[in-house]
């Protein structure tokens, strides 16, 4: 009979993908003979076979769940449902890999209205009592039955009120049992049936809703942004309640073995005394941090750092620990590799190899690649920060610069954000729903919440600043406006935010660009001497080309030339070229843009010095070139000779009905090779004086973009090799050329080994590639995309992350055909997807030379290149 359910001793480190992370952490802890609440796991198949099998728990696995409860009562000498000696239980979510506050999580299970009677007189503690069934009520409640905890909330509120009391714990057990009886009498109006008495149907219905959680939206969204396959499912983790709540010898916390913001070797967390844990991660109470234990229970601290510092040296990585002290007992909840900041994660990795503990290699793979993103980005400028005005001050707690508009919900900041606005999301509180409008936010402020709050986790998992806990915040959420310092902010002003310092600013600051040093250069020269895969860039200009440069870029993968012709006082030149009736006329006008080209060409290949730099010949349709604008029309048929309805009427003959598969690419040069000519005349001569005057040993290479067919590209390359050679013989150069093509369209990829017989490298356009093999315009897409993440037909966004299942077929079938032709075939890629880590490791599987990518992603791209090598030694 398959296994489905594990005692914690029963489990190891090395089961996470059948226990979960947090499943097989608290088996290994017992395994160390922690101080651990004993418990059991569901494993992640059961959560799939939960899903398969219409959403219905199968009676094989009920029956070990209930068997495991049996080995449960035993271990703690408690009985599960008994009103005289209660064991009650958490029931918690537990993905492979850590999603914080994706999931949920049910405390106190096993009471009802007899039980709870029976556990207030063993524990002599009525006040606790009810407390926690107060707490299970509206936990159950909201997660398993979907009451709004809103709703509870006000209850609670309103007899903190009618008491003039301000903390939760100021109720006494009168006060809570009242509380539980407008709870119970809540939930019978909301769900029409009186609240569950039955411990064994509160167990499988929390269980249940465990795995539900594993498909909510903010679930969905985070695995989205964190590559996470919908198919691992999450583990449910069942133990016995420990109790934070018993009084003043009693709390619980958060901690961490190092600093997540700064990397700091300093133990870092918060605790509350008097409290259950979902108080610390919520933020209701603004916690004590972790320090302040040694003076409220000195031998309980003790014991914390001994453990704590032995779990470090056990995972050979910072820990993020939940803890509970009941009665001046320590017990450690879980354990799992704490989420940091990238600065953190760097300072970190590079300690660890300084410290022994960690190889290079090690140190490298710990790194979440996608995170450096968060260190090329801008900090405040310090000349505006010495006049700008501090009107309030939170907890520092996911470091960066951000300014931009208040906005009070998270539909708002994302709805603003995706109008082209810079947006501050500024909450009472996060809670797991609002994950879209955090990852749509600059910056993130909080009223509530320590710095292991909900926002702080997710921020520093995002790379988004965040200030939490600035309680002195008052807002008003139904006119939209907080007051603080003495101001009034309403919804539309802008503020800025510290995440370093904790400090809230009045207006818009501007921000300047990071720099690159100390460990970040340590872990990117460890990533260059371990990759094999060369990284490139996207760059149409000299500056983009030197910030690429400046991260590390080896070379130009894509420069757009396309985006060189809209200047002012270039675009009527070709305008005038795609107007002129004859080609002469169109020749006239195109001689008047290689100036224009050469200079641009120049500056670029003086920037790169001798590295390698792809040029693509033109791509956009011409229709995209010609003006809409009348006073525009009226001065090109003025300085063209032409009258106004002549050119109109030019307009309407180019306007093509799908103009991304419409005459564009390398169709132009089959029309009109003469633009070819003056294109390859620009990069000829601009390389030729370049070398002559620098010495720099350049290579051009000249890339037809769009090609589906080898006579096509024959045609076009015929047409650059004639003037290439023409440049060469005029300026007495022998200097070298490559002609290759952009694999862009799904028939190139079939064809790749005739096409190879043209062409000397190949270059995966993947962004169109990606549009013609899903027959999805990028531009359209994101307008039912949501809809295929809802229903769980797919579940990224092909445009942000290759499609290796269909589009990296036709890419792989390429490279082999390709090659098969021409041993020697250069293979990159030049689309967004260069800079996704998940790509990158198909590229370097498929055998790919170098992957392309935008200037600040390309460290992203050095580091994912590192990562792949070492996985697939």
């Amino acid at each position: 009979m398959k296994k489905w359910v594990y005692m914690f001793k029963e489990g190891s480190a090395d089961m996470r993908n059948l226990l979960g992370g947090k499943g097989a952490n608290l088996a290994e802890m017992t395994n160390l003979g922690l101080p651990i609440p004993q418990g059991f796991t569901v494993t992640t198949e059961a959560c799939t076979d939960y899903y398969n099998n219409g959403r219905q728990i199968r009676d094989e696995i009920k029956d070990q769940i209930f068997d495991a409860l049996k080995q449960l009562e035993e271990i703690q000498g408690k009985k599960f449902g008994d009103p005289e000696n209660p064991l009650l239980v958490s029931v918690r979510s537990g993905a492979r890999v850590s999603m914080p506050g994706m999931m949920d999580t049910i405390l106190n299970l096993g009471l009802n209205d007899v039980v709870v009677e029976g556990f207030a007189k063993k524990t002599n503690n009525p006040r606790f009592a009810y407390d926690s069934y107060r707490r299970f009520i509206q936990m159950f409640s909201d997660v398993v039955m979907e009451v709004p905890k809103s709703k509870f909330e006000e209850i609670l509120d309103e007899a903190k009120e009618k008491k003039g009391v301000k903390a939760d714990s100021d109720l006494d057990a009168e006060d809570l049992k009242e509380i539980v009886v407008k709870f119970k009498a809540l939930y019978k109006a909301e769900k029409n049936a009186d609240f569950p008495q039955d411990p064994k149907v509160q167990l499988m219905e929390a269980v249940k809703a465990v795995f539900r959680s594993w498909d909510n939206p903010r679930a969905i969204y985070y695995r989205r942004m964190n590559d996470i396959p919908g198919d691992w499912g999450t583990a449910v983790n069942v133990q016995a309640m420990v109790f934070g709540n018993m009084g003043n010898t009693s709390g619980t916390g958060v901690a961490f073995t190092r600093n997540p913001s700064t990397g700091e070797a300093k133990i870092y967390g918060e605790y509350l005394i008097n409290a259950q844990g979902e108080d610390v991660v919520a933020g209701i109470r603004t916690p004590s941090p972790i320090d302040k234990l040694a003076e409220d229970m000195p031998e309980v601290y003790e014991e914390f750092i001994r453990i704590a510092n032995l779990l470090e040296n056990h995972y050979k990585d910072m820990q993020d620990m939940e803890f509970t002290i009941e009665d001046r007992k320590l017990y450690f909840l879980q354990t799992r590799n704490g989420k940091r900041t990238a600065q953190a994660a760097l300072k970190i990795a590079c300690d660890l190899v300084d410290e022994g503990k960690i190889t290079k290699e090690e140190a490298i793979k710990r790194i979440d690649a996608k995170s450096l993103d968060q260190l090329l980005h801008p900090r405040f400028d310090d000349k505006a920060l010495k006049e700008a005005k501090v009107i309030g001050k939170g907890l520092p707690a996911s470091p960066g610069a951000a300014a931009g508009r208040v906005y009070f919900t998270a539909e708002d900041a994302k709805n603003h954000h995706d109008m082209g606005e810079r947006v501050i999301l500024v909450r009472l509180e996060t809670s797991p729903e609002d994950i879209e409008g955090m990852h749509a936010s600059e910056g993130i402020l909080t009223v509530r919440g320590g710095m292991t709050s909900h926002a702080a986790v997710v921020a520093r998992g995002m790379g988004t600043c965040c200030v939490s806990g600035c309680g002195d915040i008052v807002i008003n959420e139904e006119e939209n406006y907080f007051t603080l310092g003495g101001y009034t902010i309403k919804e539309g002003d802008y503020i800025s935010l510290d995440g370093s310092t904790g400090n809230i600013y009045l207006g818009d600051i501007p921000t300047v660009d990071a720099e690159i040093s100390g460990n970040f250069e340590r872990i990117m020269k460890w990533a260059d001497e371990i990759r094999t895969l060369k990284v490139r860039t996207n760059a149409d200009n000299p500056v983009d080309a030197a910030n690429a440069v400046k991260f590390g870029a080896e070379g130009i993968g894509l420069c757009r030339t396309e985006h060189m012709f809209f200047e002012a006082e270039r675009i009527p030149k070709i305008r005038k070229m795609i107007l002129s009736k004859s080609k002469e006329a169109r020749e006239a006008a195109l001689n008047e843009l290689i100036p224009y080209q050469k200079g641009d060409f120049k500056a670029i290949y003086e920037v790169m010095e001798g590295r390698p730099v792809t040029i693509r010949f033109l791509d956009p349709p011409l229709h995209e070139f010609l003006p809409t604008d009348e006073g525009d029309i009226a001065a090109l048929a003025k300085d063209m000779g032409l009258t106004v309805e002549e050119v109109k009427e030019t307009c309407a003959a180019l306007h093509e009905f799908n103009p991304m598969m419409g005459h564009r690419g390398c169709r132009l040069a089959v029309t009109y090779p003469e633009i070819a000519r003056m294109q390859t005349r620009a990069v000829m001569e601009a390389a030729i004086e370049v070398k002559k005057e620098k010495g720099y040993d350049i290579v051009p290479e000249i890339m037809i973009p769009l090609v589906g067919d080898k006579k096509e590209l024959a045609f076009v390359k015929q047409v650059v090799v004639e003037t290439a050679e023409e440049v060469k013989k005029e300026m007495g150069s022998d200097i070298e050329y490559h002609v290759g093509t952009m694999i862009e369209i799904p028939r190139a990829a079939l064809l790749a080994d005739e096409i190879a017989e043209e062409a000397e490298f190949f270059s995966f356009g993947t962004n169109d590639l990606t549009q013609m093999t899903f027959g999805f315009s990028r531009d359209d897409a994101g307008k039912f995309l949501e809809d295929y993440y809802k229903n769980k037909i797919y579940e990224f966004d092909p445009f942000a992350r290759l499609d290796q299942n269909g589009v990296g077929q036709l890419v792989k079938m390429a490279a082999e055909k390709g090659r098969a032709t021409r041993p020697d075939l250069k293979l990159g890629i030049c689309g967004e997807h260069g800079g996704d880590p998940s790509t990158i490791e198909f590229c370097h599987k498929v055998g790919l030379n170098y992957v392309s990518c935008s200037p600040f992603r390309v460290p992203i791209a050095r580091l994912a290149a590192a990562q792949s090598a070492l996985n697939n030694k």
